[in-house]
């Protein structure tokens, strides 16, 4: 009996010292979901804008000097402003990019009239593109306040200044143009401002000088040294000025063939012998006070260029030469020289 009790005792121990059971979970409930963490998403780095473009656009046959005139100029406007800067020969809708602030053109017209309305954007500057008209986008660089008879008066005056004998100078000039009276009246004028009365040597010539030769509308430009050798030849000519448009490569090389000096109005395609001055208006000095305007966003304006000398020939056109040139050219654009073309 005592034995039963003793057992009993401890079995009764070793319950009380048992864990309870667990509940059992029933297969149906569902487990609360354990919290997870939620991505939130971060604003990446923001792409930086590409800085303002200026293109010039340059036509294929530029003379390599006048080019590379300009690419220099327009480089370094560029970089002080900040810009990128790219050369194109042609400039097509494709190549409007938000970024493009400023076009600069020169002839022929690349299409300015569409690709500013294309662009509102974008300041577009047409240096002596005829027909271009300012306004909106669109300003003009150009030489309209040039007078022609200023430039044949310098011409006149050059033209004697580096002739051998002084008086042997003429002008081709195209019939029937409005200009063409005003130069023959001016180029004389320069030429008298010069030398006097510009006696040759032995005080006699069976022409009178300066000589002049007219070249018709439609005459083809096969043709022109034919006009030329009217000068040249039957005038005994030294030095000829010739009036814009009438100036074709191939005339040019012509005339360097056969010795005779050369004054112009446009830049020759290339570089030829006897080529004395281009009078031209200095677009580049006009285009670096443009440039700033632009780059503000004032345009639809017209930007005058002055009256300078380039493609100098330092040979035949000397520094001191031009140093006298340059005070005549001051004195008749302030108004201190009748040039007798008006």
């Amino acid at each position: 009996m005592r034995r039963f009790l003793a057992f009993l005792l401890i079995l009764t121990c070793l319950s009380a010292c048992t864990s309870p059971a667990q509940t059992p979970v029933p297969s149906n409930a569902s487990a609360s979901p354990a919290p997870t963490l939620t991505n939130v998403p971060t604003a990446g780095p923001t792409p930086t804008p590409a800085p303002p473009l200026v293109i010039l656009v340059l036509p294929a046959d530029l003379n390599e000097e006048e080019s590379q005139a300009y690419q220099a100029a327009v480089y370094d406007l560029a970089q002080a402003a900040g810009f990128r800067f790219q050369v194109r020969n042609q400039l097509g809708p494709e190549d409007l990019e938000p970024a493009l602030k400023i076009v600069i053109a020169l002839p022929p017209d690349p299409g300015l009239a569409a690709l500013a309305a294309a662009a509102p954007q974008t300041q577009f500057l047409a240096v002596n593109i005829p027909g271009i008209q300012a306004g909106g986008n669109i300003s003009i660089l150009g030489g309209d306040s040039i007078r022609p008879d200023q430039v044949a008066f310098l011409a006149g005056y050059i033209g004697a200044m580096v002739t051998e004998d002084f008086y042997q100078v003429g002008a081709m000039l195209k019939k029937d143009s409005p200009e063409a009276p005003i130069i023959q009246r001016a180029l004389t004028t320069g030429r008298t401002y010069y030398c006097g009365r510009c006696l040759p040597i032995g005080w006699y010539t069976r022409y009178t000088y300066p000589a002049f030769v007219e070249v018709p509308a439609d005459a083809k430009t096969s043709e022109y040294s034919a006009y030329a050798d009217f000068l040249i030849v039957q005038k005994k000519v030294e030095t000829l000025f010739i009036q814009a448009g009438l100036d074709t490569p191939e005339l040019l090389q012509y005339l360097a063939t056969v010795g005779v000096l050369m004054i112009g109005t446009q830049s020759p395609p290339k570089k030829v012998n006897g080529w004395v001055v281009t009078l031209q208006p200095d677009y580049l000095a006009a285009l670096r006070a443009a440039f700033p305007e632009l780059a503000a966003g004032n345009g639809g304006r017209t930007f005058s260029a002055p009256l300078s000398f380039s493609d100098i020939n330092p040979e035949l056109f000397t520094p001191g030469k031009q140093a006298d040139a340059r005070r005549v050219l001051e004195d008749v654009l302030r108004g201190y020289i009748d040039t007798g073309g008006q």
